[in-house]
């Protein structure tokens, strides 16, 4: 290990808490938006963060490093995922919170710290005692049994933590900085989204100011997050990462039963403790060292 290591993990556990601090609070700014269609939403994140992104890296001088990424086509797929992979994540959840979902939003963010621990034994190497193993499995039972009483599957808690499970994986394999890895994320979205907004009767410029303005913001709000994100994705591990995320969903499930007048059901309630007891149970398992994983090469 290097002398600069433990600065390197200071500053991701730094740049993982702000990212998940501002996701907390993002329902707040969705909410400003409600009567505008969730894909209308999504396409103007896209490319208000286009334009946010290039100020930071014009300021950062990093135009060098996004000429080098585009040379690497093995770099350019695994962005090319990624970005289709927030991007699912970013009209799911945009579409949850405007239609008054905000609940199993949450429920989706507690589900994804053991859908990352999960991603990382199986295609990371890394390895889980019984405890941890203990703590995914009360997960999903707190999948089965919200699916069980409610006859269906919770598909937007479930879409939303597989989405940005499998894009922190993504993320934590493409080596790039957090700047040029969400330039050229949003780069190769905003074709889609802009003749997406070509062919809405508002088109860029339609609606009024303030909604304007308010789509506009929505490049901050995307952009300075995931690049916090980057940031912590190449300092720290993916299963330190996944526990960092218990921020958000708490702050959401809080905003959505105590300000947004969404009710926490029997069934949901039950699900959430026992997701609750993984995570805690998992926490437990952190404090006892585990043997390292024995190479398969």
């Amino acid at each position: 290990m290097t002398a600069s290591a433990p600065s390197e993990t200071r500053i991701g556990f730094f740049a993982g808490m702000g990212a998940y601090l501002i996701w907390g609070v993002l329902p707040f700014y969705l909410r400003l938006l409600q009567g505008v269609p969730a894909a209308d939403v999504l396409a103007h994140r896209i490319l208000w963060s286009v334009l946010v992104v290039v100020g930071l890296i014009s300021v950062l001088k990093g135009w060098g490093r996004v000429r080098e990424a585009m040379r690497q086509p093995r770099l350019l797929a695994l962005l090319f995922a990624s970005a289709i992979c927030i991007a699912i994540n970013w009209l799911v959840y945009t579409w949850a919170i405007l239609a008054g979902h905000a609940i199993d939003t949450s429920l989706g963010y507690f589900i994804n710290p053991l859908v990352s621990v999960l991603f990382g034994v199986a295609l990371l190497g890394e390895r889980l005692g019984r405890l941890q193993w203990l703590a995914v499995a009360l997960a999903a039972l707190g999948v089965a049994v919200l699916t069980i009483e409610r006859g269906s599957l919770p598909l937007v808690a479930i879409a939303l933590a597989l989405s940005f499970g499998v894009y922190g994986l993504i993320r934590k394999k493409a080596a790039v900085d957090a700047a040029t890895g969400l330039f050229l994320e949003t780069l190769m979205l905003a074709p889609v989204a802009a003749i997406w907004i070509a062919g809405t009767p508002q088109g860029i410029t339609g609606w009024p100011p303030v909604t304007l303005f308010t789509l506009a913001m929505g490049g901050i709000a995307t952009a300075v997050p995931l690049m916090l994100f980057g940031i912590a994705a190449r300092r720290l591990q993916l299963s330190t990462l996944g526990l960092m995320q218990y921020v958000a969903p708490t702050m959401v499930l809080l905003e959505a039963v105590l300000l947004f007048g969404e009710v926490l059901d029997p069934a949901r309630l039950a699900a959430f403790c026992c997701i609750w007891a993984g995570l805690a149970v998992y926490t437990l398992s952190l404090r006892r060292p585990v043997a390292p994983a024995t190479s398969a090469r």
